[in-house]
């Protein structure tokens, strides 16, 4: 069915549909969530996996980060572009090409032999994830637009974005366990059969924006500002804040972003038009998304290295240890966007979230050297979780709504651009921090005995712990002065027809 108006009208005002194309889209939600969740899970599923990747192939401590580091440079600097090309050239021909693209280079990252044919298929999962994250989620955003059905849709996504990088950590320790390392990146193979089929059989294709043309040069310089931003913040990571490699990339990334802007308001045919992010509540739902993700890696990262190098869980253990959390989450999500949001507001619900969240991190200092998951650690993940499904899958529905549908996949790029450059700036930030507070623990102390060098680490991720904390609590005091007040409304002229 393509560019169908439904006529029945829903309760709330919104466009009904009959029940076979009702049934339809809730299998095309199935479908964008499973290869949104492909995405989502490359981001962590390979972490745990990295030692034993590192043994095979004998690559170097100082080489290891860039098994990351490649995936999230390409990913971020090119989401923009693949967002704009979803709405040029079609949403299900991008969608289809990132599966098959994704689970192609996957297969080849899988089936490496050294260290530069590993990294080259890390490259090229983010530069194919880049296409197929906003065309998904611009899927979702087209596909569902009876408010109803929208909130409970972008609750099932919001839910994986969010958790999806737990859900990552359990699936690499239990493949790396069970298998080899190779398969946290075959079973996105595995995975991108069973999305194909389902988009080839259930999407339509339509450009919304045929008649534009593509923005080279802000396309330049925005993936050049964001390429910039993000391996900026990767060097400080390996480098000191004060090397020319971490302030030089950040001042250009910094300068080259200013200039995007700058040129969106003179290009004819602009990449990023600036009535997506001129719309207040918008706005703040971008912001939302890149708070939320900066301070989602105090959680993983930190933890996991507690979990694994002072409780001694295995890699598999550590995963399910977070199965809390995403459940938290999940419910959460439901909650917000079908409840809470269509009733209060997002000035209440999204605040009210990122309080809960920075609860949960300050709660979670408590941690020692002798402390038990169940004592010290489960409750705090349990209530963090929560805290993040109120902010999370209620922002990126906030992001995308009301958006022109041939702005769609490019509004759409945006709120994963927010989402992987906050976590490139939190993890940057909180591996900084915890670093020094380590170091200083140390001083005056005998930095050979194992009991201070246990505290030293727990020093380091209390630490994060805390800031992460803060992040959540200036996420609240920013979504609270940012967004509007009252109930959003539902757009009638921006979603009165269904594509599928």
């Amino acid at each position: 069915m393509s560019q169908k108006t439904l006529t029945e009208s829903g309760r709330d005002g919104a466009v009904a549909a009959p029940a076979d194309a009702s049934a339809k889209r809730w299998w095309i939600l199935a479908v964008i969530a499973l290869a949104q969740l492909m995405v989502v899970l490359d981001a962590t599923i390979v972490n745990i996996a990295l030692p034993s990747a590192q043994a095979d192939l004998g690559f170097s401590d100082g080489n290891r980060q860039w098994i990351v580091t490649a995936y999230a440079l390409a990913f971020a600097s090119l989401l923009l572009l693949g967002g704009r090309i979803a709405d040029l050239f079609g949403r299900k021909t991008a969608f289809l090409v990132g599966v098959v693209g994704f689970a192609a280079v996957s297969a080849l990252g899988g089936a490496a032999t050294n260290f530069e044919m590993l990294v080259t298929a890390r490259a090229l999962q983010g530069a194919f994830g880049a296409l197929l994250a906003p065309a998904a989620l611009s899927l979702l955003n087209t596909t569902f637009t009876d408010a109803r059905e929208r909130a409970r849709a972008f609750s099932v996504y919001g839910a994986i974005a969010g958790a999806g990088g737990a859900v990552g950590l359990l699936l690499g320790g239990v493949l790396t366990d069970a298998l080899d390392w190779r398969w946290t990146l075959y079973v996105n193979v595995v995975i991108a059969v069973v999305a194909f089929a389902g988009g080839w059989i259930l999407l339509h294709n339509h450009r919304d924006a045929a008649n534009s043309k593509l923005d080279v040069p802000g396309t330049l310089l925005v993936a050049a500002g964001l390429f910039s931003l993000v391996y900026g913040f990767s060097n400080a990571e390996t480098h000191d804040w004060s090397s020319p490699e971490t302030w030089g990339f950040l001042i250009a990334g910094g300068l080259l972003l200013a200039a995007f802007a700058w040129w969106q308001t003179r290009a004819a045919h602009p990449l990023l038009p600036l009535r997506i992010l001129l719309d207040r509540n918008r706005a703040a739902s971008f912001l939302a998304v890149l708070i939320s993700g900066g301070g989602m890696f105090g959680v993983f990262l930190f933890l996991t290295y507690y979990l694994q190098l002072n409780l001694g869980f295995s890699p598999t253990k550590t995963g399910a240890a977070f199965l809390p959390m995403v459940a938290a989450l999940m419910v959460a999500a439901q909650v917000s966007t079908t409840m809470l949001v269509p009733r209060i507001g997002p000035k209440v619900v999204i605040p009210a979230g990122f309080a809960v969240a920075a609860a949960g991190m300050a709660w979670l200092t408590g941690i020692g050297v002798g402390s038990s998951y169940v004592s010290h650690v489960l409750p705090q993940l349990i209530v963090t979780g929560f805290g993040l499904g109120l902010v999370m899958p209620p922002a990126m529905q906030l992001a995308t709504g009301g958006v022109a549908a041939e702005d769609a996949g490019v509004a759409s790029a945006t709120v994963n651009a927010m989402q992987q450059v906050g976590g490139s700036i939190g993890t940057a930030l909180l591996n900084t921090l915890a670093a020094s507070a380590a170091t200083d623990y140390l001083v005056g102390k005998d930095p050979t005995n194992k009991l201070v060098q246990a505290h030293a680490t727990i020093e380091s991720y209390t630490t994060a712990f805390w800031w992460s904390a803060g992040l959540f609590a200036a996420g609240a005091l920013i979504a609270f002065l940012l967004f509007r007040r009252g109930v959003p409304e539902q757009d009638a002229d921006a979603a009165p027809v269904i594509h599928m």
